[in-house]
């Protein structure tokens, strides 16, 4: 069995992208196909996929989710929004020298007042004066990942977002999606690839590494996540047809196979805490693209199960030796399915 130290491996600084290109779709892409690794530039996809091949794309859209604010007691504190529960409550992390108590008021952005609730796991729940979403996008900071060193500007609001966002929920961006730029999608569209969409709100958690060396220990962060019937109609017609789902990155591929534990596509909205490590045996997802992700990461164990671990470890020393930029600005692999997983190293 593979254990945390397995999915670690050593990156230069410099290259994790600090910035986005300027063009969304000038990206790189490395192609993963089995044992092949093939460099190729991002709009190459086109050629790669076939008529009849489905996008499945994540359409959630990101929150102004970061505050800064004081306690009544005049204490600095820093509010990161995970999730809203509904129009006036929001479930965020709080850092402060004290930890706020249930009752007080935390004053955000130097604007409006949130009464601090009850305890939910690692996370506060706080009451919002007002509407929850209107007060984020007018007072709130895009909040970008940890390793990204510049605070948000205009710019990121723009390219921290995909092009066919829609639903807000999300405090990070599901990331293989800003390599899409409308050019591109029309390019797609005009070949006969098909586009379906899920909702899956990215939470901060997506950021957090593996801690325990087992990892039958690890306690995965939960997300929301929404299937629609149309989507589930979209896959069926694909597979009918022979051709394969694609899902357009970790987030997609999360909701699809969260979504599939019954062993086909099921619409609805629920939680899902689902951990994919190898051996996972999936169930709707034939290919994905996807960006370069972070050591002892979920997302890299998840990605792992898919292309296959050798396959992946190969793919990320090629990446780093030729220069490909990592993380959330980062450039993309194409994966397929390997069927020769197998559950031990």
């Amino acid at each position: 069995m593979y254990s945390l130290s397995d999915f670690d491996f050593n990156l230069p600084q410099e290259l994790i992208a600090q910035l986005p290109l300027p063009e969304r779709s000038a990206s790189r892409l490395l192609h993963v196909d089995g044992d092949k690794l093939i460099d190729r530039a991002f709009a190459d996809i086109v050629d790669q996929l076939t008529s009849g091949d489905l996008l499945v794309f994540n359409n959630t859209r990101v929150l102004k989710a970061r505050f800064f604010g004081a306690k009544e007691t005049g204490g600095k504190v820093e509010v990161l929004i995970e999730r809203v529960v509904d129009n006036r409550t929001v479930h965020a992390q709080v850092r402060a020298s004290k930890s706020p108590q249930a009752g007080s008021r935390i004053r955000l952005a130097d604007a409006f007042d949130v009464v601090v609730g009850e305890r939910v796991g690692e996370f506060y729940t706080l009451e919002f004066p007002s509407d929850v979403f209107e007060l984020i996008e007018a007072h709130g900071r895009l909040p970008l990942p940890p390793y990204i060193e510049h605070t948000a500007d205009e710019f990121d609001e723009n390219r921290y977002q995909t092009v066919y966002a829609k639903e807000p929920g999300a405090v990070a961006a599901p990331t293989a999606g800003l390599h899409f730029d409308q050019p591109l999608l029309d390019k797609l569209r005009s070949k006969g690839v098909q586009f379906a969409y899920v909702t899956l709100h990215v939470g901060a958690g997506t950021f957090q590494p593996v801690r325990t060396e087992n990892l039958a220990e690890h306690k995965m962060h939960s997300e929301w996540y929404t299937i629609a019937p149309e989507t589930v109609e979209a896959v069926r017609a694909a597979k009918a047809a022979g051709r394969n789902v694609v899902a357009v990155g970790t987030t997609s591929m999360r909701a699809l196979e969260s979504a599939s534990q019954s062993g086909t596509l099921q619409a609805g909205s629920a939680d899902t805490a689902l951990f994919i490590t190898p051996g996972y045996q999936f169930k709707t997802v034939d290919r994905m693209v996807t960006n370069f992700h972070l050591p002892k990461s979920t997302l890299l164990m998840l990605v792992s199960a898919f292309a296959g671990y050798q396959q992946i470890r190969a793919a990320y020393a090629h990446a780093i030796e030729n220069r490909y930029r990592f993380f959330s600005y980062g450039d993309a692999m194409l994966l397929t399915k390997n069927t020769q997983c197998s559950i031990s190293n």
